[in-house]
């Protein structure tokens, strides 16, 4: 019977992400010696990637860098939370987003083919990790923010996770703490586009018949819908459109107005949910 304790196994665990089963049964072939069973661990690993290609991966995290002037934001992509809050898996994670820093890339595409420092590509650095952990990880989304003022947010959850959101926003005058403010706000408030320009027109229009066939549905007299729907519309806005939303700190005002206030000026922002 091999020599090897319960302190071995955990330890193997916090050091490759597996499976407790997995890493008994790896410990079991190599004897006890724990290089050997890492080993063991990503040779059969390998054999498992392409069959866990269809797999779902709703766990991960969302990791950013910024510099004052250039942002960052990664999502990496794990199937359980085990692995995601997994030491290995954060590691991964954080030289994944270095590489991302580092070769300037703006999507998951770009990052993926990008090759790192050893020679490797981060899809082959991905496929490697698969193998030791034993779980399909991916990268889902990049995103890259250049300004004058560029600042990174990160909000976790859970306690037990990693950061879960993640935030980069870019603003013009003012500073980093109105930009640090405003990356509060859209990380709990969640706005889909900069200003309302960047809504599509059709999708307009089918909130603006929404609101007229609700507001007729309900009874409203014919002579109000116009005023009915154009309020309803531009709740939708309010809701959507970071400058309309109602600023997190003082919902008496506008991000738009907090922002003028300080002298800045939203030019693009950036936000992650992990598997949103």
């Amino acid at each position: 019977m091999a020599n090897f304790t319960a302190t071995d196994i955990k330890a193997l665990r916090e050091r490759t992400g597996a499976g407790m089963l997995d890493v008994k049964k790896a410990l079991d072939e190599a004897d006890g010696d724990s290089v050997k069973a890492t080993e063991i661990l990503r040779v059969k690993g390998l054999k498992g990637v392409t069959k866990r290609e269809g797999r779902t991966t709703s766990n991960g995290l969302v990791a950013a860098s910024a510099d004052g002037s250039v942002g960052t934001l990664v999502e990496v992509l794990c199937e359980t939370d085990f692995v995601a809050k997994a030491a290995p898996f954060i590691s991964l994670a954080d030289q994944v987003l270095q590489q991302a820093v580092t070769s300037r890339a703006t999507s998951a595409e770009e990052l993926l083919t990008s090759t790192l420092a050893d020679g490797r590509t981060v899809q082959q650095l991905l496929d490697d990790a698969n193998a030791t952990i034993g779980e399909k990880i991916e990268v889902k989304r990049v995103a890259r923010l250049e300004g004058e003022h560029v600042v990174s947010y990160l909000h976790k959850t859970s306690p037990d996770l990693p950061a879960q959101i993640g935030v980069l926003v870019a603003t013009e005058g003012g500073d980093d703490t109105i930009a640090r403010d405003v990356a509060m706000h859209v990380a709990a408030f969640a706005p889909t586009v900069l200003t309302r320009d960047e809504i599509p027109a059709d999708t307009v229009e089918s909130e603006r018949r929404v609101a007229e066939a609700t507001a007729k549905e309900e009874g409203k007299p014919e002579a109000a819908l116009p005023k009915i729907v154009e309020g309803r519309v531009n709740g939708f806005f309010k809701e959507n459109v970071l400058t309309e939303q109602a600023f997190a700190k003082d919902q008496k005002k506008s991000v738009a107005q907090v922002l003028k206030e300080a002298g800045a000026e939203a030019k693009a922002f950036a936000r992650f949910r992990v598997g949103g």
